[in-house]
């Protein structure tokens, strides 16, 4: 009995314990997730309205592109010039269209009036161009300024001579030449009188210091094979032996020797004592006679 009493007090004991551990825990977890959710809510808030100023901020953007493409369109119509109806253009070349580097090129551009208005031409302009895009501007010439006044139903013709670079030389390029112009009326008209692409050759004719100096290289170094040639055929003429000649017996009997004094051939005689194989055998002959 004792022992179940002390059971029961135990469990009286422990009881209002965990009820008082178990309650704050379970608070401390609902405000958690109450606070994630109130959290989730902001952040999506926060979201929404970094989505808004975005979408915002992209249509102004295109608003402003749009305008600024439609205002340089303007500007383009408005500034582009062109050549007028009542007007004709013809060019010449001179050299026909070769186009060597650094060389006078030179062309002739006819101008004709077929209006009933005068027309003023200004100048005559020309350049070289990239060819992928004639707005780039490669080498830009000087423009020749004309101020020729060509009444109705009239023509004039004008000249205009360039240079292209040297170290554009095999090279495409784009050449565009102009003719401004205008009218009674103050119209201003530009006539793209050749606007095309074009080779620049390399000059051939004449001689540079690469050339010049690949010539007196070659001819000093045929030069040298001549002199070594020439002494190896001498060294070898020296190495040559001398070549023995044989002279051969004498016979005194095919020679002619009136002409010589007696007292010169007895010397003579006395100074060889050698005799000839004639004599000899003749001696030997006689010496088996006897």
């Amino acid at each position: 009995m004792k022992l179940l009493q002390k059971l029961l007090l135990l469990l009286l004991l422990a009881f209002p314990a965990t009820l008082m551990l178990k309650g704050p825990v379970v608070s401390a977890q609902d405000a958690t997730e109450e606070e994630e959710a109130v959290d989730e809510d902001a952040g999506d808030d926060v979201l929404a309205e970094d989505e808004d100023d975005e979408a915002e901020v992209e249509d102004d953007e295109n608003t402003e592109l749009t305008e600024e493409k439609e205002e340089e369109e303007e500007e383009a119509l408005v500034g582009e010039v062109k050549a007028s109806p009542n007007a004709d253009t013809t060019i010449l070349f001179v050299k026909g269209e070769d186009f060597p580097a650094n060389n006078i090129v030179k062309f002739l551009l006819g101008f004709s009036n077929k209006g009933s208005e005068n027309f003023v031409v200004e100048s005559l302009d020309a350049s070289f161009r990239y060819p992928q895009d004639f707005q780039f501007y490669i080498q830009n010439f000087t423009a020749l300024q004309l101020g020729t006044l060509v009444p109705p139903q009239r023509q004039a013709t004008f000249e205009y001579s360039f240079i292209p670079a040297e170290p554009m030389g095999g090279r495409p390029f784009g050449l565009v030449i102009n003719l401004n112009y205008r009218d009674d009326s103050g119209n201003v008209f530009q006539d793209a009188v050749f606007n095309q692409t074009v080779t620049i050759t390399e000059r051939e004719d004449g001689l540079d210091g690469e050339t010049i100096f690949m010539y007196v290289f070659l001819s000093g170094l045929g030069l040298l094979l001549v002199i070594g040639l020439h002494q190896l055929l001498e060294s070898r003429k020296r190495r040559r032996p001398a070549a023995k000649v044989e002279m051969g017996t004498s016979n005194h009997n095919d020679v002619d020797m009136s002409w010589i004094p007696q007292e010169t051939l007895n010397q003579i005689n006395k100074a060889s004592p050698r005799r000839s194989p004639r004599k000899r055998t003749q001696k030997r002959s006689a010496g088996s006679d006897e």
